[in-house]
């Protein structure tokens, strides 16, 4: 009887389920929180790595006094994407890492992208455009701001490598999370010799190779091991970035269904057997985890969104629903822009949050409320819609995170979306998915060459049908109108964003 941890380092907390393999069910669970650096300048966005490792061990620690220690055989790790980790020659942390939301780093993607010869040269050589939230600006970013920390630069990992590396010992890469680094050609599964050049030619010594999504990373550390009550020869699978993760923990393995996330920032991501690459560079060109590929976008502003809005008015969850459901669709003609730390899909990184529409009668709590959380969701339908232009159209949505928890909102998804939308029985889809791939790595490791990922998902991810929401065709028509003067809006504001940022 064997039994899986699967981990989850999100940006403002690490979570730990076990799942029961056999019993096909989770049974047990704990919850880390970590925090951000405070006081950055606008746009940086930064955490201490230890944080990360301080939360993982509290949370392996709870979930392992819950169950047989001796039935542990792996642990699967998810991970924030696109955060840069720089290490030393010695494997020591040189300086904070710089996260996905940062978008500190617009000039240095101007300086990638002309290097590489404009937009469709990068898009060519990686098959994404080279945007604030990757990983390689941040690297540059480093060069240009810190040079005598890029001196000590010796190894580039992700936030999810680095809890491998911290778990195992050693420096490992997968497809699925270094597709997000914009250092590689999705394509062809490699590193792009372009992109590492237009940086620094050095940093192709930096970099671990690339290895396959049902790999190890390697095994548990003896005084890890020792620590934790664990056996040495606990496996820690490749793992991946969190969408990566999550789309194997909502069954999403296989061309046809669709995932969603609503957390503080917000994805939306298929599975593809082939690479389906955005020639206006929208849609991030992902690998999965899977062995497949992963078309994504994603927005910046979810719940970070709701939950200032919450806190404004100090009301609780239930109060943020019922004000929500007291305003109709389209809340009567105020319009959010939710941009509060910049925005990736649209690609608006000087954006900042804008209400529009504000009179005697929306100017009140319940519309403020509603218009925000609707101007969360028409962000995310910008790219779902993009998606179904390059030929990925959704029948129903498979949805996660805190957003997912709200009837309100998922009724809104519905609407605005225009397909049915649904929860997930286990919330914590990127954990799950994270026990689900180290499950899958060891059949693999043992000799089970043939053995695939539905294998493992069936029977274990499953849909929460009472939670299912269908468009309301009323509510669908008015969103199709407040869609596109949401993103005309969008547009027009661009120069007024640039202008505020250098006040700022």
């Amino acid at each position: 009887m064997s039994l899986f941890i699967g981990i989850d380092s999100g940006t403002q907390s690490v979570k730990a389920i076990v799942l029961d393999l056999e019993a096909r069910r989770v049974i047990a669970e704990a919850r880390a929180p970590h925090r951000l650096i405070e006081g950055l300048p606008l746009g940086h966005m930064e955490q201490h790595p230890a944080e990360w490792v301080r939360a993982l061990d509290t949370v392996i620690q709870a979930v392992v006094s819950k169950i047989d220690r001796a039935r542990v055989r792996g642990i699967g790790v998810s991970g924030q994407q696109h955060g840069f980790v720089p290490l030393d020659e010695e494997g020591a942390v040189i300086r904070p890492a710089k996260l996905w939301c940062d978008t500190s780093t617009t000039a240095e993607c101007a300086i990638i992208t002309k290097r590489l010869g404009g937009p469709k040269a990068a898009i060519r050589a990686t098959g994404n455009l080279i945007l604030p939230g990757f990983t390689a600006p941040k690297i540059l970013w480093l060069k240009r701001h810190e040079p005598a920390n890029f001196r000590r630069l010796r190894h580039v990992l992700l936030p999810h490598d680095y809890l491998n590396f911290y778990l195992t010992g050693n420096y490992f890469m997968e497809h699925g999370d270094a597709s997000g680094t914009a250092l590689m050609d999705v394509r062809r599964r490699v590193w792009s010799k372009a992109a590492i050049e237009a940086i620094d030619r050095n940093l192709a010594d930096w970099l671990p190779p690339l290895s396959e999504s049902h790999e190890a990373a390697g095994v548990l550390r003896a005084e890890l091991a020792a620590k934790f009550g664990l056996a040495t020869d606990v496996v820690v699978s490749a793992g991946g970035g969190d969408n990566m993760m999550g789309a194997i923990g909502t069954g999403n393995v296989t061309p046809g269904i669709i995932s969603a996330s609503f957390g503080t920032s917000g994805t939306i991501y298929a599975h593809a057997a082939q690479p389906v690459i955005d020639p206006q560079g929208e849609i991030a060109a992902f690998c999965s985890s899977t062995g497949g590929w992963l078309p994504l976008l994603c927005t910046m502003n979810v719940t970070t969104v709701t939950e200032q809005v919450r806190g404004l008015f100090g009301w609780d969850h239930a109060q943020l629903e019922q004000a929500v459901n007291a305003t109709s669709a389209g809340s009567d003609g105020l319009l959010m822009l939710p941009y509060l730390a910049g925005e990736r899909t649209p690609n608006v990184p000087d954006g900042s949050g804008t209400y529009v529409g504000l009179n005697a009668s929306t100017f009140n709590a319940p519309h403020l409320a509603r218009a925000a959380m609707e101007g969360a969701t028409l962000g995310m339908n910008y790219g779902l819609r993009r998606l179904a232009a390059l030929g990925v159209k959704a029948k129903e949505i498979r949805v996660t995170g805190g957003g997912a928890k709200s009837a309100a909102w998922r009724q809104m998804m519905a609407d605005v979306f225009g397909v049915p939308v649904v929860g997930m029985m286990e919330e914590e889809g990127a954990a799950l998915g994270g026990a689900l791939q180290a499950a899958w790595c060891l059949a693999r490791g043992e000799g089970r060459r043939s053995a695939r990922l539905p294998e493992f998902t069936t029977g274990v991810v499953a849909v929460k049908e009472e939670s299912r929401c269908v468009p309301n065709r009323g509510n669908v028509a008015r969103y199709r109108q407040v869609q596109a003067l949401h993103d005309q809006l969008s547009k027009d504001l661009r120069p007024v964003f640039s202008a505020q940022r250098k006040l700022a």
